[in-house]
């Protein structure tokens, strides 16, 4: 994009806007696939179907201190949160640091979705600046990365943990869009979660949303998507098709 392109005021709702100078990647579903931690809950007593709840609960306290005007690492908030499962569950309290030790360590193994990739592969190609924002630690962004072979495509690794609030906070997408350089206009926010392509929405950026469930199934009343797609590849694919119209 030319600088007087960069310097345009911000397109309207609905106008046809082209590519966006940075994509700013969520990391937490969006890019890394959390279905092995499933076993590592089976492996310290508790069901494959409680890690699901787990991860709303931790997302849950994490925006709640948030409200309150405070904030706490991902991993603090991550590993309370199962102290206290495990605990309700009847894990002998001996056992249980062990064990919050055993599930937080995978985050360390966790790899990518498949569709990732080819779409970070293809953003760049096309010359575009692509960023992670993740509620938490730029640690295991880089790690998950450099599992993939995609590091290097990544120009900055940021984290809330950097900001004065995790997302969907609008200081949290401030955060990102000062270390960027770039108005919010000029950054599209990509994300599975609704309620993240919502803060960001709020916050003025661009957004795109990866339904890898295919059904469409987004909330009514948070801020709708400017595209949906699939997969990561194919909503790369439909914003730079865009591009080119």
């Amino acid at each position: 994009m030319s600088q007087q392109q960069g310097q345009q005021s911000a397109p309207q709702p609905g106008q046809q806007q082209g590519a966006p100078r940075v994509v700013v990647l969520d990391v937490n579903e969006t890019l890394s696939d959390l279905s092995p931690l499933d076993d590592a809950f089976v492996e310290v007593g508790l069901g494959a179907h409680e890690r699901q709840a787990w991860f709303a609960g931790v997302l849950r306290d994490g925006f709640g201190l948030g409200l309150a005007g405070a904030s706490a690492a991902f991993a603090d908030v991550a590993s309370g949160a199962l102290r206290v499962r495990l605990l309700e569950s009847g894990t002998p309290a001996e056992e249980v640091e062990q064990k919050v030790e055993t599930v937080m360590g995978r985050f360390s193994t966790l790899r990518v979705h498949p569709d990732v990739p080819p779409g970070i592969r293809a953003l760049r190609a096309a010359g575009l600046r692509i960023v992670t924002l993740t509620n938490g630690s730029t640690s295991v962004a880089e790690g998950l990365l450099e599992r993939a072979g995609l590091r290097d495509h990544l120009d900055l690794l940021l984290s809330v943990e950097d900001a004065p609030a995790w997302k969907p906070a609008a200081s949290a997408y401030e955060h990102a869009l000062e270390e960027c350089g770039v108005e919010a206009h000029e950054a599209m926010l990509v994300a599975v979660h609704p309620w993240d392509i919502d803060g960001a929405a709020r916050a003025g950026l661009r957004t795109g949303w990866v339904d890898r469930s295919g059904r469409g199934a987004y909330p009514a009343y948070l801020r709708a998507p400017e595209l949906s797609a699939p997969s990561l590849a194919e909503l790369a694919g439909d914003l730079l098709t865009a591009e080119l119209k």
